[in-house]
């Protein structure tokens, strides 16, 4: 089964966040104690004498070697998880437009709010119309740039039922800050009930054409 995009993201921040920590404390602990002990007080003349110490020169060499081998490591496998989309992906078209986001269907059914079946995955293939926006699911951590006559992609499955925030990550305009939208994450059966269904004919249509004829009919008398 694959690891959770978002677990993935939050767990290599923190890993990178708490060794950038520890780097920190240990160079300011060092930094202070040979403030300290080496101030010109206790050492009124200056000695020219050193001596090279090979083994702690390869010790503070490899170790942040490793740590960076590792933080490539995490990112790198989060990364390739985030380009891989699964095979039973739903694909939805996401368009960008100031300043609004449409998501049309592979049925061709249109919306401007994005729902989608829980524990589905979803392919979503993101452009724009006018100007680059950028497609951004905080919840989920991932985001992608939404650019005029080119379509890329990200992927990402909702795993419980709830509204999720869909925004602009990019500058568009004057109303970047209201191009916002949702994702209704609903059970498998209540989805495909909004997916297939097919709104009646248009009564409005049918009471014009209603409307015209009888004005004819009263002309025509």
């Amino acid at each position: 089964m694959r690891q959770n995009i978002a677990e993935q993201v939050d767990a290599t921040f923190i890993f990178i966040v708490a060794v950038s920590f520890l780097l920190l404390l240990i160079v300011t602990v060092t930094m202070i104690y040979f403030v300290i002990k080496y101030n010109k007080k206790r050492n009124p003349v200056a000695s020219s004498d050193y001596s090279q110490h090979v083994k702690l020169e390869i010790i503070w060499t490899l170790i942040p070697t490793i740590l960076v081998l590792v933080m490539f490591y995490y990112g790198y496998s989060g990364f390739k998880n985030m380009r891989n989309v699964p095979d039973d992906a739903m694909t939805v078209k996401a368009v960008g437009r100031m300043w609004q986001w449409t998501f049309e269907y592979e049925n061709g059914k249109k919306s401007d709010t994005l729902f989608v079946p829980v524990n589905k995955a979803v392919n979503m293939e993101i452009t724009s119309v006018d100007v680059n926006h950028s497609f951004y699911l905080p919840d989920f951590r991932i985001k992608e740039d939404a650019v005029p006559g080119r379509v890329n992609y990200l992927w990402f499955m909702p795993t419980e039922e709830r509204t999720y925030i869909i925004e602009c990550a990019q500058y568009c305009g004057l109303n970047h800050s209201y191009m916002l939208s949702t994702i209704s994450a609903l059970p498998e059966n209540k989805f495909y009930e909004w997916y297939n269904y097919k709104p009646p004919v248009d009564t409005v249509k049918i009471d014009s054409t209603k409307i015209k004829q009888k004005s004819d009919s009263i002309k025509s008398k």
